[in-house]
């Protein structure tokens, strides 16, 4: 009888572990990071024809060579609608009498747009830096090209800074060792007042104080074409705030 129960028990065993199946392994995830198809779709955008990149100089790079020193850059790829042809880095100015002015740091910008600056330092920023009685030695740039919206605020309309048609300039370092801040209200009036209407005519978009909080600090060129020839010009040329003088004392009564 105990044999028989065995027999049945070893049996069940069996049929059970006969049943058994394994377990499936999960399926793997799908990448977070889905691998572009070509190099165009990647970085340079689907409207990239590699037939147009060529390290030739441009007419432009002819033009701005003799009045600068220069980097150039052809073709400054994306991502999406960034970057752009004929791109330079702008060293240093050279004014008439060979006198250099450094630009620190150096910009990356479009060839047009370098050598929009560079004729505006040669011909207005630099003879009007005389009424300050040092001359121009240096410039502080703070932004070229980036690819990035209009004031870094997401989903906004592409910055021209992502073409390399803007740059953002601070101050003017002059050869006595002064820096001389664009927006700095104790700097002469008339002094900010020449370089904001000789900029006003010379680029497309100007931008200071009194356009909005992100310029308060800088001044924003640039060279964008509009309808219309439709130009930008806000730069507040702002004085310091007055103070107003104590009112005088009442006069003492007079003692006996």
């Amino acid at each position: 009888m105990r044999g028989l129960i065995a027999i049945m028990l070893l049996a069940g065993l069996g049929c059970g572990m006969a049943a058994a199946e394994p377990i499936p392994l999960p399926h793997p995830r799908p990448p977070i990071w889905v691998e572009p198809r070509s190099f165009a779709e990647a970085v340079a955008g689907l409207e990239f024809d590699a037939t147009d990149v060529s390290s030739a100089p441009t007419p432009c790079d002819g033009r701005l060579a003799a009045m600068a020193e220069i980097e150039p850059m052809p073709w400054l790829i994306g991502p999406g609608a960034c970057g752009g042809r004929d791109m330079v880095r702008l060293d240093a100015v050279w004014l008439a009498d060979k006198t250099r002015i450094e630009l620190k740091p150096q910009p990356v910008l479009r060839c047009a747009m370098a050598e929009s600056l560079t004729a505006w330092l040669r011909d207005e920023a630099a003879p009007r830096t005389a009424v300050l009685g040092a001359n121009l030695h240096s410039i502080d740039t703070y932004d070229d090209y980036e690819c990035r919206p209009r004031n870094r605020v997401p989903g906004a309309k592409l910055s021209e800074h992502g073409h390399g048609n803007a740059v953002d300039v601070r101050a003017f370092t002059l050869d006595d060792g002064r820096v001389i801040g664009l927006t700095d209200m104790t700097v002469a009036k008339d002094f900010r007042e020449a370089l904001r209407d000789s900029a006003c005519r010379r680029f497309t978009t100007v931008l200071g104080p009194g356009a909005d909080a992100h310029h308060n600090g800088h001044i924003h060129l640039d060279i964008v074409e509009r309808s219309r020839g439709y130009r930008i010009c806000e730069w507040d040329v702002q004085e310091p705030p007055k103070v107003p003088l104590p009112r005088p004392r009442p006069a003492l009564a007079d003692a006996r």
